[in-house]
């Protein structure tokens, strides 16, 4: 029950402390700190986010604003823009990074009955891509990506059928999406979908043998020989079982495929899709394959509603740090709609949170309240993807 906690506060509840400073003591982040704690810097930057604070002066001004609510907040006294700005530099990013991985968890547990996609499949169902996020070179030149250019890489594994990513990975903007691949402990059952970017036939046959399932567009001058050829229909153009002819090629994946020419009902356009699935009737293959446009949707959203256009730091610790607390104020919503049974999608609450965070109101009332509630014809159906 609420006992008059401002909403900030009853928001931050639902972030397991306990977990937060295992993480903090994991990395020392609160070595030598009197008055500023880690979990203080995260309450700052959260708050930035969730309130769409353009610079770290613009979180300080706003906070001191509210003097004599920061007690309440979790603050033992007013926050220097000099002091978050440091913590920012120094204090080790992995603290945020492990936080968010546990968030991820989190959610993925509360949402992992919602309605999925292809009942008839036994695993889930991820897409795997990456978005490069662009920095100015002549500030960012730890970043270097192009010589116009800096940027960091945004890796992301999404679980499809639930809008939620299970695994997120930040890297220079060099590093190249397959190398990521060796990273992932893949499911047995699930189905993986991924473009040409991730087409390392070693790396697939790895997930061919932990019994899990890749759907991938091909390349066009592969040199394949079919072994079988199935009768298609429809927007089947082919579907045929095959084999590699060049020798490197098939010692990196020495087992048959599927190769499925799809034409999308929609656009008219052909794909060419590899698959170590050999029962799944071939449109379902092709389906699941059209699944990816989530991920880039989900690319969309972050790109506009995360505060990451401008970063309140220069240093790569900074923007890291950033990059995760954005995640983890993201994740931290999503579990507290879920567990309020709120049915405003995610960015209805995110905008009804960001004019009321130092509200008394308990958030079921402030979220709930019909007033607040869109058309569903509204300009925001676009975002549908995180109307979990």
């Amino acid at each position: 029950m609420n006992q008059g906690k401002y909403v900030y506060s009853q928001l931050m509840d639902y972030a397991s402390k306990y977990v937060f400073n295992k993480c903090v003591e994991r990395y020392k982040g609160n070595y030598r700190s009197r008055n500023f704690t880690c979990w203080q810097q995260f309450l700052c930057l959260a708050f930035g986010q969730l309130t769409h604070r353009e610079s770290l002066r613009d979180i300080v001004l706003c906070l001191n604003a509210q003097g004599k609510k920061l007690y309440h907040l979790g603050f033992k006294k007013q926050v220097s823009r000099s002091t978050l700005s440091d913590a920012n530099r120094h204090r080790d990013w992995r603290i945020y990074a492990d936080f968010a991985a546990q968030l991820m968890q989190d959610a993925k547990a509360l949402y992992i009955n919602e309605p999925e996609i292809g009942r008839e499949l036994q695993g889930s169902v991820y897409a795997l891509d990456s978005t490069l996020i662009r920095l100015c070179v002549e500030v960012y030149q730890w970043a270097h990506y192009r010589s116009t250019t800096a940027g960091l890489k945004l890796h992301t594994l999404l679980d499809v059928q639930h809008a939620l990513p299970e695994l997120v990975a930040i890297t220079s903007g060099k590093v190249h999406d397959m190398k990521i691949l060796p990273e992932i402990n893949f499911r047995p059952a699930a189905f993986y979908i991924m473009d040409r970017a991730y087409f390392d036939l070693a790396q697939l046959f790895r997930i061919d043998r932990q019994k899990a399932f890749f759907v991938i567009r091909a390349r066009t001058n592969l040199k394949l020989a079919t072994l079988e050829s199935a009768a298609v229909e429809r927007d089947i153009l082919m579907d045929n079982i095959v084999h590699f002819k060049n020798y490197y090629s098939k010692k990196a994946y020495p087992q048959p495929l599927r190769y499925i020419r799809s034409r999308d009902p929609d656009t008219g356009k052909t794909v060419l899709l590899l698959t170590n699935h050999m029962e799944l009737d071939a449109g379902m293959i092709a389906g699941l394959y059209r699944q990816r446009w989530k991920i880039e949707l989900s690319f969309k959203w972050i790109k506009q509603h995360l505060r990451i256009k401008v970063f309140w730091g220069e240093s790569e610790n900074a923007v890291k740090t950033q990059l995760w607390i954005a995640l983890s104020a993201y994740l931290i919503v999503a579990i507290v709609r879920k567990k309020l049974r709120i049915e405003q999608s995610l960015y209805e609450v995110l905008q009804v949170l960001s004019v009321s965070l130092f509200d008394r109101t308990p958030i079921t009332e402030l979220l709930n309240d019909k007033q607040f509630q869109i058309s569903k014809n509204d300009i925001y159906k676009q975002l549908n993807i995180f109307n979990f």
